[in-house]
């Protein structure tokens, strides 16, 4: 239905882990189920001041949990961001790949 009216629907991919203001085990915990699940590589993205935080759950994942997973490749851009008085501002982004 949502396809006829033209409305594309974004689909959920189960190798991606956003960062958010959780605490860190609970992404360590969503990343290490993903390769438990047999996912090979996984993607940790993060915007703005959880960009640390994603880092350093790269780092525990790779370091604690899972030691033969290495950072494939990390990214990092810019989005443009409406903030609650319609100015747009820039926001940093992170994308960090690991892999087995």
């Amino acid at each position: 239905m949502a396809e006829e009216q033209g409305i594309e629907k974004k689909e959920k991919q189960d190798n991606v882990i956003f960062v958010g203001k959780k605490p860190n085990m609970s992404y360590v915990l969503a990343a290490v189920t993903q390769f438990g699940d047999g996912q090979n590589e996984i993607y940790i993205k993060a915007r703005g001041r959880s960009i640390s935080k994603a880092v350093d759950v790269a780092e525990i994942v790779k370091n604690k949990f899972v030691q033969d997973a290495k950072v494939k490749d990390v990214t990092i851009g810019t989005d443009a961001v409406e903030n609650e008085n319609k100015e747009k501002i820039n926001v940093s982004t992170i994308s960090i790949t690991l892999g087995k």
